[in-house]
């Protein structure tokens, strides 16, 4: 017999047990509880399925699709006005010799 003073540990085993995952029975699945037919997901998941597809539904696309045409008409206004008044304008003469960059 050996003495042994100090021991280490022996690692851990790492046990890894893949699952198979099919997406198109997942979704084949989602898509019979939709409509109601018999599935092989729970009532949780059910309900929870209708809630989005409620909720998606019911969101308002036509009012994102507005905002992001008025952003783009401000941002076009607000660049059109620039130009206008750094081209047509005496402003930038103007500021320009107030801070004695440009002399008269």
């Amino acid at each position: 017999m050996r003495i042994v003073f100090f021991r280490t540990p022996k690692a851990k085993k790492f046990h890894y047990q893949p699952r198979y995952y099919d997406q198109d029975k997942e979704e084949w699945e989602k898509r019979k509880a939709e409509l109601g037919y018999d599935s092989k997901l729970s009532k949780e998941e059910q309900i929870r399925l209708k809630l989005s597809n409620r909720w998606i539904r019911h969101s308002d696309k036509s009012n994102s699709r507005s905002r992001q045409l008025l952003t783009y008409f401000i941002y076009t206004v607000f660049i059109l006005g620039s130009i206008y008044v750094i081209l047509f304008t005496n402003l930038v003469n103007n500021l320009l010799t107030l801070f004695g960059v440009v002399s008269k």
